[in-house]
Parts: C-alpha cells; structure tokens; sequence
C-alpha cells in the first residue's frame, strides 16, 4: 500500500499523503493481531518499521529523526 502511495501521489502535499496514510495504510497496522496479541517483540517491530518507512515518504528525505517525524505529524507509535 506504501508503494502505490509513493508511486501514484508523488506531487502531492505532506498534508494529503498524511492523510492517505491514515486512511490506507494506519487502519490495517492498527487492527493487526500482533498489536492486540503480541507474541514476539519481532512481530510489533515489523508493524513499527511500516509507519518509519511511511513517515520517510511523508517527509520526502528530510533529515528528522524518526520521534521528531511522528511529532511533526501527530502520529502515536504503534508499540
């Protein structure tokens, strides 16, 4: 889903993509078993790793650290 965010709005604002974000790609990290159930500390880091990748796109290469990405953007961890 990350890639055809990236591939299909590469225009678009740092607003939109964080919407599209939200809409596309957040509901299903959110409503993942491991989230509810985690079973090994492998599985929650798999799902943390999608949302740095995502804040990465939304940021386009700014030199931000992965905390200072998700304050600009309002989002909460997943872990």
């Amino acid at each position: 889903m990350l890639g055809i965010i990236k591939r299909n709005f590469d225009g678009a604002t740092v607003n939109c993509l964080l919407s599209l974000y939200k809409t596309m790609v957040r509901p299903h990290l959110e409503y993942a078993n491991q989230v509810w159930h985690p079973r090994c500390i492998q599985d929650l880091e798999k799902l943390e790793k999608v949302q740095r990748k995502a804040t990465k796109i939304i940021h386009r290469g700014k030199k931000l650290s992965y905390e200072m990405r998700l304050k600009v953007l309002k989002l909460p961890t997943l872990v």
